[in-house]
């Protein structure tokens, strides 16, 4: 019986012993992905700079103005709606051609006001690739910030989705988890993200954010009818932990930004174009 104990024993500590190998192993790792990612952020920045811009250029064009809902006239427009200060907000400006040395499957810029989002964002052929390489393609288990591989770089879809990890230390998406925050959503300053492409910059209003198990039903990127569309957008919007207040159209292009939130649950916000402005 004695020498059963003592196997049972002896195996049991080979598994602690193996686990915390194991354990010291992914902490070694991720302290190491952390590092490697601080000096591709500390790269970039000295490769590029995220201007605002002080005035809308003339080729500014505003999207989808609100209208009044109670008047049949459609060129009537309420002013007091928030949506008008929302518009009034800085475009960034981000030339990419030094990003583009780096990396040259650079697409854009993307900021979100109240999280640590401030990065350029990139696409491959796939949607593998930047889940396990960094920004200048070096192999990274934390990965880039990338476009899906579906959507058009130089025009928007009706549904443009851009991912990246959920990183603890809240870099790539990691802080994409304040949006179902209250603190986060009391504040209207976050309701806008700002993306600067090579041909454009745009800006978002935010209508929905949630947290939920993990599905794909929101990554839909092609519509057979404005009806399969308008029911995809009427889809999103109710799943929002907070209501926004924004009534969506057939013509709206929206974006989609995804990440974990942990192994099983996903965070998801999603922004409608409510400005933008051509740059060639």
């Amino acid at each position: 019986m004695r020498k059963v104990i003592n196997v049972v024993l002896i195996i049991f500590i080979l598994l602690c012993i193996g686990l915390l190998i194991y354990s010291g192993y992914h902490i070694l790792n991720w302290n190491k992905s952390n590092k490697q990612i601080d000096a591709q952020v500390n790269q970039i920045e000295e490769s590029s700079e995220v201007e605002e811009l002080e005035v809308d250029p003339p080729q500014t064009e505003i999207v989808n103005p609100v209208k009044k809902s109670n008047v049949s006239n459609s060129n009537n427009v309420n002013k007091e709606d928030p949506y008008w200060d929302y518009i009034k907000m800085k475009f960034i400006n981000v030339d990419l051609t030094k990003l583009k040395k780096i990396n040259d499957e650079t697409i854009g810029w993307i900021k979100v006001n109240g999280t640590n989002i401030n990065y350029p964002f990139v696409q491959h052929k796939d949607n593998k690739y930047y889940l396990t390489h960094q920004f200048d393609k070096k192999v990274n288990s934390a990965g880039w910030v990338f476009m899906d591989f579906r959507n058009n770089p130089v025009e928007f879809d009706d549904n443009t989705i851009i991912y990246a990890h959920g990183r603890l230390n809240n870099t790539m998406f990691g802080s994409l988890r304040n949006v179902v925050k209250s603190s986060w959503y009391s504040n209207t300053q976050n309701y806008v993200v700002k993306i600067s492409t090579e041909y454009e910059n745009t800006l978002w209003q935010v209508f929905s954010t949630y947290r939920i198990k993990t599905t794909d039903d929101y990554l839909q990127v092609d519509f057979s009818s404005d009806e399969e569309y308008v029911e995809f957008l009427d889809m999103i919007k109710k799943r929002s932990v907070h209501d926004y207040n924004v009534d969506l159209s057939k013509d709206d292009k929206i974006i989609t930004l995804s990440t974990c939130h942990n192994d099983t649950d996903k965070v998801v916000l999603h922004a409608r174009l409510i400005k933008r402005s051509k740059k060639k």
